[in-house]
């Protein structure tokens, strides 16, 4: 049986005809099945993603931009803000910036939350993942605590009741196992009609040649649209026109895999601002010249991310006259949007780079890879609060209580001396531990959370 004339046309139309080939040999529950999926995918629109990815496919075959006729710079330095090189005086001025616009409800957090656990051996979307922490929390619950901790901090600093919407962009694989694991955990105590929750598109696979891919003969191969795709799902799903309800005029875009993830940042945020930014990026320095790690730069006067298997060994190796990397700016899928770049792509961007062991360890790999494991973030996240610890005066002893000697030089491949686990709702980032915490003593393992600040209180 030939499949409908109609269909047929319009798949022609787009250059996919091959997505019927195996038309006659399909049952008729799967020719419906496959008439329905290609119904979703109109022939104008199917043919341009097609192209534009094949297009793409062949830009990156081009090699380095400097190869290619491209013109490639570092971010100028007028744009380029830094955790380390700044005055405290100025990172206060940024803080105190930010704290301003959370006070007013300006700003919202929106995370990429489309990936499953696939690479780390779960069939469950990442922010389920618990990576081992004495407190067993999931990635989830510790981005809803920093959360309800920062709109705290900035209702108590500008006397008013603040709120920090969540925007979660799932795909079609995590959208129902994280609503229901949100309803189980009860929000983790935060407002469920200030957690939204909306689901990314779903694109055809496409090969080199702009060929949309069959994963069998009546089905076509599918998977979400990636990060870019985040503007057209906002859009799809009148987010934009929520977020403009809300009076939201600044978001905080940051990927559910890092654990060290500071979400509505006010030190970012009031950079940001202050420098009068459509769109920003933070930033970490590269390690070393290769590391795999995608650049923030700008080619051909446009700011964007330059993978670092596009970047030739030379390139990568330029230094300036102080000794740091020419283009050192690490990509960590960390960002800044006002609202009205999310509606019109503004032009002024700006960066701001932070130190990676306060800031980045991303979640990737099982514990058999070599880097991004579970045992990575958890000891990034423990060294952090060990850190933190320390400054505020603390001390910890072992079990036979001897104290445990102190060690401020982490090597970032080593656990901490003394565990240490201080949850986001009692310090959003180390701020108010010396009033629990100064010359006082703790037992290795030890968690700093409300039960314990209330029993610390009573002694």
């Amino acid at each position: 049986m030939a499949p409908p004339e109609e269909l047929r046309a319009r798949l022609a139309g787009a250059g996919q005809s091959h997505l019927l080939r195996f038309w006659a040999e399909l049952a008729p529950a799967e020719r419906d099945s496959l008439r329905a999926a290609l119904a979703l995918l109109p022939a104008e629109e199917l043919g341009a993603h097609c192209r534009r990815a094949a297009a793409e496919a062949r830009a990156a075959e081009r090699g380095p931009p400097e190869r290619s006729g491209r013109s490639m710079e570092p971010v100028p330095a007028e744009f380029l803000g830094s955790v380390s090189r700044s005055e405290p005086a100025t990172l206060a001025r940024w803080e105190a910036e930010g704290f301003r616009q959370i006070s007013q409800s300006k700003v919202a957090v929106l995370l990429l939350a489309g990936g499953q656990g696939t690479r780390l051996g779960v069939a469950y979307p990442k922010g389920m993942y618990r990576v081992g922490l004495p407190s067993g929390k999931t990635l989830y619950q510790i981005q809803a605590e920093r959360i309800r901790k920062l709109e705290q901090l900035a209702g108590k600093k500008y006397s008013t009741t603040c709120t920090i919407p969540w925007y979660i962009m799932t795909s079609e694989f995590t959208l129902g196992p994280t609503e229901r694991f949100f309803i189980e955990h009860d929000y983790f105590d935060l407002d469920k009609t200030n957690v939204i929750m909306f689901e990314q598109r779903m694109l055809p696979a496409v090969t080199f040649d702009g060929k949309a891919i069959l994963e069998q003969k009546g089905k076509v191969a599918m998977a979400p649209d990636g990060n870019g795709g985040l503007y057209r799902a906002l859009v799809d799903n009148k987010i934009l026109d929520d977020m403009e309800r809300r009076g939201i005029q600044y978001i905080h875009v940051y990927c559910v895999d890092n654990i060290l993830v500071k979400m509505a940042d006010p030190v970012f945020i009031g950079f940001c601002v202050s420098k009068g930014a459509d769109c920003g990026a933070k930033v970490v320095e590269k390690a070393y010249p290769t590391e795999p790690v995608g650049v923030v730069c700008r080619v051909d006067g446009v700011y964007q991310v330059v993978e670092y298997s596009e970047i030739s060994l030379e390139t990568a190796q330029m230094r300036s006259p102080d000794g740091r990397l020419v283009y050192s700016a690490g990509n960590i899928c960390n960002h800044f949007f006002t609202l009205g770049f999310l509606e019109t792509v503004a032009q002024n961007f700006v960066a701001f780079e932070v130190l990676r062991e306060e800031e980045f360890s991303p979640l990737k790999n099982a514990d058999t890879a070599d880097t991004d494991t579970p045992t990575a973030a958890r000891r990034a996240l423990l060294s952090q609060h060990y850190r933190w610890a320390l400054k505020a005066g603390a001390r910890f002893l072992d079990e036979n209580g001897s104290r445990i000697p102190e060690k401020l030089n982490l090597s970032g491949t080593e656990d901490p001396p003394a565990v240490c686990e201080i949850s986001p709702l009692v310090s959003y980032f180390g701020e108010g531990l010396e009033a629990h915490m100064r010359s006082k003593a703790f037992y290795s393992p030890f968690i700093l959370d409300e039960s314990k600040i209330e029993m610390l209180e009573d002694a």
